[in-house]
């Protein structure tokens, strides 16, 4: 019996010029290992240099002043040399970030590690100002080419569930180089034990030695897989993933879990600015304007306070300058701990609200300084600088995820060259002006314009939080391509007229469903036809029935495979459609969860066909362990779509909403377990598989209650919209008996006029027709011309007097007509609107000038 062939590590081309690969899955999936440790000791120091080279110049520029230093040069050049060094930075991330993207990532990290030991030795042999200044220069072009070229590699090498921590633990391990520098300075500028025109060398040589070791260790790290199966060089990054698998395999002694999931490239060479320039402003503007509000951020806070700390401290809490260096050292290790405990959160937490959170909480606390730093008898130095250190510790962790979040969420293509624009940008429009306007504002000596600049930093920080908020993208624990997929992605493209590739692959994976529904059909007739025969006897037609009949059971298992790759493909065509990340997300999970359904299916059609028992219990578990992570994949775009509904909603639809995302989270992380226990199960590890299961047991409980939970939150939300709909159906009811009695009283009052018109009407014969009153012949302003009375006002009016009369028995004509308002009515009216009450026998009169409500037998006698 032929058994189902297992998924390759890459498909063959579907067609020329396209690449169909796992090594993304299969790069995202491997355990931390030895391998990471070297990634992160030969590519994560840069940050460590950079500390080191920033930190030396101003420890050493004292000393280079002094005679006997052994080069000529000024303060306003050393303050020159410092401009330098940043604008070397930005061109250099600008320059080396287009060629690593074009040329790869190992050849342009160790080039620009080459260039930074020839400038930093260079500057340390300097002998005059303009040597020193362009060899700082040429050093800053070489860090900068760095940021481009190691936080790419990095991203592209470390697994997607950790890359948070790690890249906020090597960009915050700047501020370790930092305290070593500081450190150093102390034994190389101490003339007892170095001259004084070579402590200074001896410092920035110290750069040169570091950056030598990192060579050593650099020369045994992989280029990018990534970037070479995106350039056409499959072949050579298959061989690299598989010596990193074979290693990590080697040194944790555990199997791999398969790599399933696929993407499909179409290679290409180089990618033109027009087309960078389009992804980021074009296809994804948001992202780019998020990146540009971080990097602006906390560039200009870092830079304002940082460089101008030691004069802060001098200037307004007067420490001496020798005692300065402990104040920086101090203020060094809050930035350094910042992303080290924080960086843990931005993988489990996650980005969007810990980015948001560092940047806002940094904010209030920049706020909260400015009345404590105004009273001058307030804050003494320490006090200053606990308030420093604990805005600093979030702010690093904020400033370092903004260099992971411009690496995360632009395509491969332009990866390199995103965190080198956003980082010149930054510096250039955040750090100039923050230093310099820091540096302006300390030199005025008053504290009220110091307090500008602070509150100025407080709000680009706050805006960095906001935009976050807005915009942020929740890449933890994703794949790169899932958060942005690379240019040269077949998804990318057109299937056809009208039809996308992810729609034709949709219609092609139907129609295999069918062709295999179709072979189980025709397997389970020849079934029944061996089973006719074998009724007569024939003991081998039955055996060759149950072979069918299995046959059959295979062929329905990969039908249902080829249906969930149907469904994949759909939503991925949904996730090309998102208008919002949330959707984008939820799509993409969506898209697994199919993928892993049916990859459950091929492992049970491979447990149908395999006759080892113990082997075919394997294959069922792995399939367990694929379908618990379809549902994983499920409850987590459950969440993440009620979380954006509870972004966008207000009072207690987002609560309930939140209660939602919160239940749907414990279910993803039960069925996460419930996968765990499975693989282990198909690996025999039974006593892991165990406290598995029993973790799932607690969330599934846990989960179970935040559902009742979301019930309870559902039924006070209808309780309190039935008791709206209530109160609007109480208000609907009150203004329909409002306008019943109103057209009711319409119809009283048009009675009543009808019969004033009737009886108007016969009156008028003889002299009568010339009787004045209202309506009739009276005077206006003496003119003798006829004053109309519109009847419904008069019926108004009679009804202003019957309503008085009966509301306050009877009373003088006098008060009467003050009570109801007379005099407003003009002349005659109120005569003429009683005498009609009367005869209406709305009115009834007492005596010659007393009036009171008509009798009640009266009334129900003539039906009023």
């Amino acid at each position: 019996m032929a058994a189902v062939a297992t998924a390759p590590k890459a498909d063959a081309p579907a067609d020329q010029g396209v690449i169909r690969t796992r090594i993304p899955a299969r790069l995202d999936r491997l355990p931390w290992s030895r391998f990471h440790w070297r990634i992160l000791i030969g590519l994560g120091t840069v940050w460590i240099l950079d500390g080191l080279e920033v930190t030396n110049v101003g420890n050493v520029a004292s000393r280079l002043t002094q005679s006997g230093s052994g080069i000529t040069i000024t303060v306003a050049q050393i303050g020159f040399a410092g401009g330098a060094y940043v604008a070397g930075a930005c061109l250099g991330a600008l320059f080396f970030g287009h060629l690593t993207d074009r040329f790869g990532r190992k050849r342009l990290f160790m080039i620009t590690l080459g260039v930074y030991i020839a400038s930093t030795a260079l500057t340390a042999i300097s002998v005059d100002a303009w040597m020193f200044i362009l060899f700082r220069f040429l050093t800053g072009t070489g860090i900068g080419g760095e940021y481009a070229a190691i936080n790419s590699a990095i991203d592209e090498l470390i697994p997607a569930r950790a890359r948070g921590r790690i890249d906020l633990a090597i960009n915050g391990s700047y501020w370790f180089g930092a305290i070593l520098a500081a450190g150093l300075a102390l034994i190389f500028l101490d003339e007892s034990i170095f001259a004084a025109n070579v402590g200074w060398r001896l410092a920035f040589a110290i750069g040169v030695g570091l950056a030598l070791l990192i060579l050593l260790v650099r020369r045994n790290v992989p280029e990018s897989p990534r970037w070479l199966f995106i350039h056409g060089r499959e072949d050579e990054a298959e061989r690299i993933v598989d010596g990193i698998e074979h290693e990590v395999t080697a040194d944790t002694r555990q199997p791999l879990a398969p790599a399933r999931r696929t993407i499909t490239v179409r290679p290409r060479q180089s990618t033109s600015f027009r087309e960078i320039a389009r992804t980021a402003f074009r296809t994804y503007p948001t992202r780019s304007i998020l990146c540009l509000t971080l990097f602006i951020g906390q560039a200009f806070l870092y830079n304002g306070i940082t460089f101008n700390l030691g004069t802060l401290l001098t200037t307004f809490f007067g420490v001496a300058s020798g005692v300065v260096p402990v104040f920086i050292v101090v203020y060094a290790a809050s930035n350094l701990s910042g992303p080290l405990v924080l960086g843990r959160l931005f993988d489990t937490v996650g980005r969007k609200p810990m980015i948001s959170a560092t940047y806002i909480g940094s904010a209030v606390l920049g706020a909260v300084l400015i009345p404590l730093f105004l009273d001058q008898g307030l804050l003494g130095p320490w006090t200053f600088m606990i308030i420093i250190m604990a805005t600093f510790f979030l702010a690093s962790a904020g400033a370092s995820s903004a260099y992971l979040t411009a690496s995360e969420i632009f395509p491969m293509e332009t990866r390199a060259l995103a965190i080198a624009f956003f980082y010149a940008v930054g510096t250039a429009v955040g750090g100039i002006s923050g230093s310099f306007l820091f540096g302006g504002l300390i030199g005025s000596g008053h504290r009220s314009e110091v307090v500008i600049a602070f509150a100025i930093g407080a709000a680009v920080m706050l805006l960095g939080g906001l935009a976050e908020l807005l915009w942020g993208v929740r890449a933890e624990g994703a794949s790169l391509e899932d958060i942005a997929a690379p240019l040269s992605s077949v998804e990318q493209g057109s299937g056809g007229p009208g039809q996308s590739t992810h729609q034709m692959g949709a219609l092609q994976a139907r129609e295999r469903a069918n062709v295999e529904r179709a072979r189980a059909a025709e397997l389970r007739a020849a079934g029944h036809e061996h089973l006719a025969a074998g009724t007569a006897g024939d003991r081998a037609a039955v055996e060759r029935a149950e072979v069918e009949f299995q046959l059959a059971d295979v062929a329905d298992q990969v039908a249902l495979a080829h249906d969930e790759l149907a469904t994949m493909c759909e939503e991925r065509a949904r996730a090309e459609e998102a208008e919002d990340d949330v959707g984008l997300a939820a799509a993409g999970q969506r898209a697994r969860a199919a993928e892993e359904r049916a990859w459950s299916h091929h492992q049970e059609a491979q447990s149908l066909v395999t006759e080892d028992d113990q082997e075919a219990e394997r294959h069922r578990q792995l399939a367990a362990a694929a379908l618990e992570r379809a549902r994983e994949q499920e409850q987590r775009a459950l969440a993440d779509e009620a979380r954006g509904r509870a972004e966008s909603a207000e009072g207690a639809d987002g609560a309930v909403d939140q209660n939602r995302a919160r239940m749907h989270g414990l279910w993803a992380r039960m069925h996460a377990e419930r996968a765990q226990a499975h693989q282990q199960q198909a690996e025999g590890d039974v006593a892991g598989a165990t406290q598995r299961f029993h973790a799932a047991e607690a969330l599934e409980e846990r989960a179970r209650a935040a559902g009742f939970m979301v019930e309870a939150e559902e039924r006070r939300h209808d309780v309190e919209r039935q008791r709206d709909e209530e109160e609007s159906v109480g208000r609907s009811l009150a203004a329909a008996h409002e306008e019943l009695e109103e057209s009711e009283r319409r119809a009283r009052s048009e009675a009543r006029i009808e019969r004033r018109l009737d009886r108007r009407r016969r009156q008028e014969v003889g002299l009568r027709r010339f009787r004045p009153g209202p309506g009739r012949t009276a005077s206006f302003f003496g003119t003798g011309v006829p004053s109309p009375v519109p009847e419904e006002a008069l019926d108004n009016e009679i009804e202003a007097i019957e309503r008085a009369l009966s509301e306050n028995g009877p009373m003088d004509r006098e008060e009467l007509a003050r009570l109801v308002g007379a005099r407003y009515w003009g002349p005659g009216v109120f005569a003429e609107a009683l005498r009609q009450a009367v005869i209406d026998d709305g009115a009834r009169r007492v005596s010659r000038t007393m009036y009171g409500p008509p009798d009640r037998r009266e009334r129900q006698a003539t039906g009023r």
